[in-house]
C-alpha cells in the first residue's frame, strides 16, 4: 500500500471515492457542492491509500476550519477503507497527526449500520461522546400555531440581524454537545451566500423588539429527492418552556410547504430529550442514527 497526500493530480480519485462510498458514512460534508472545488489545505488535510495496482483503497479527510479550530477540534469529512484492516485505518490516522497542532479533540460521526468503522475507530482509541438521530417528516399537513401576544416571527434581514442571530444561537447552544463553539456574525453573513440558501429561509422570533429565537431552512436532498433541511433551531434559554420552540418549528414547516418541499429533515442529539420529544410529536420519524466518536489528544 502507498499513502499519498491529496494534490491536483489525484483530486479526481478522491472525489470519485467519496461519491462511491458516501452513503456508507456521514455525508454531511460530501455533497456534490462540497466536492466540486475541494482542494488540499491546512483546513482540509486529506490522504489516499493506493494498492500496488494504483487503485484507491482508502481515504481520510479532516476539517480544521476557523470554526473548528476556535473550538480546538477537528472533524472527519470522511474516514473510510475498502480494506477492513487495522493497518489501513492506522496508516490514515497517523497521516493526520502532524496536522493536529492546537487541536484537543478529533471527532467522527459513524452510522449505526457501519459496523466496520465502529470497530476500527474503537480500536484506535476513539470514545463515544453522543448519539445523534436523523429525523424526517413527510409534509402531509402543516400544523396551526399562534404566538402569544407580544411575539412575532420576521424574516432575517441580511446586514442587520447577524449579531442578533449569533446572540440567540450562541446562548441557546452553549451547553449542547458538539455546538459549544460560538459562531460569528461573519459566519452568519456567509449563510445567505451558500448554494443551499433558500430566499426567506432564515426566521427570527422576537418578543416585542428583542430577538429570542432563530430557525433556518436550507435546500437539501435525501434519498435522491429534494428536501428542506431544518437547522439552527434555537430559543433563548430565558424563554424556553413557553411553547415558542413549537411555534418556530411550525413556522418552518409552513415555510417548507410554501417553498414547494413535501419533506423536511433535521438532526438532534439523543440526549436533548426535550427537542427530540417535540420533533416526534410534530410528526418527524427517525430515519437514521449516528454515533459521535471523539479522540482526546490532551495527555
Amino acid at each position: 500500500m502507498q499513502l499519498k497526500s491529496l494534490d491536483e493530480v489525484n483530486i479526481n480519485d478522491f472525489v470519485a471515492y467519496c461519491l462511491k462510498h458516501r452513503n456508507e458514512v456521514d455525508d454531511s460534508f460530501l455533497y456534490d457542492q462540497d466536492l466540486e472545488h475541494f482542494m488540499f489545505s491546512s483546513e482540509n488535510p486529506t490522504y489516499l491509500v493506493y494498492s500496488p495496482a494504483n487503485e484507491v483503497l482508502a481515504v481520510v479527510s479532516l476539517i480544521i476550519d476557523d470554526y473548528h479550530r476556535r473550538g480546538r477540534k477537528g472533524r472527519f469529512r470522511i474516514f473510510h477503507s475498502e480494506v477492513d484492516s487495522r493497518e489501513t485505518y492506522l496508516l490514515l490516522w497517523n497521516a493526520l497527526k502532524p496536522h493536529l497542532e492546537g487541536i484537543d479533540h478529533v471527532f467522527v460521526f459513524v452510522p449505526f449500520t457501519n459496523n466496520q468503522l465502529v470497530s476500527r475507530v474503537e480500536e484506535l482509541g476513539f470514545q463515544i461522546e453522543r448519539y445523534t438521530y436523523v429525523l424526517v417528516r413527510q409534509e402531509k399537513m402543516t400544523p396551526f400555531y399562534q404566538l402569544p401576544e407580544g411575539y412575532q416571527i420576521r424574516p432575517f434581514r441580511s446586514g442587520l440581524d447577524e449579531d442578533s442571530w449569533c446572540s440567540v444561537r450562541n446562548k441557546s447552544f452553549a451547553t449542547v454537545k458538539g455546538n459549544e463553539t460560538p459562531i460569528t456574525p461573519d459566519m452568519v453573513s456567509k449563510m445567505v451566500l451558500d448554494k443551499d440558501y433558500i430566499d426567506g429561509g432564515m426566521l427570527v422570533l422576537y418578543h416585542f423588539n428583542h430577538p429570542i429565537g432563530v430557525i433556518k431552512g436550507a435546500s437539501d436532498a435525501y434519498d435522491g429527492k429534494p428536501i428542506m433541511n431544518i437547522g439552527t433551531v434555537a430559543i433563548d434559554p430565558d424563554y424556553q418552556g413557553k411553547g415558542l420552540g413549537r411555534c418556530l418549528l411550525r413556522a418552518a414547516l409552513q415555510m417548507a410547504k410554501d417553498k414547494g418541499y413535501d419533506r423536511t429533515i433535521l438532526c438532534v442529539n439523543a440526549d436533548n430529550e426535550g427537542a427530540l420529544a417535540l420533533y416526534l410529536k410534530e410528526g418527524f420519524i427517525q430515519a437514521e442514527g449516528v454515533i459521535c466518536y471523539t479522540y482526546n489528544l490532551i495527555k
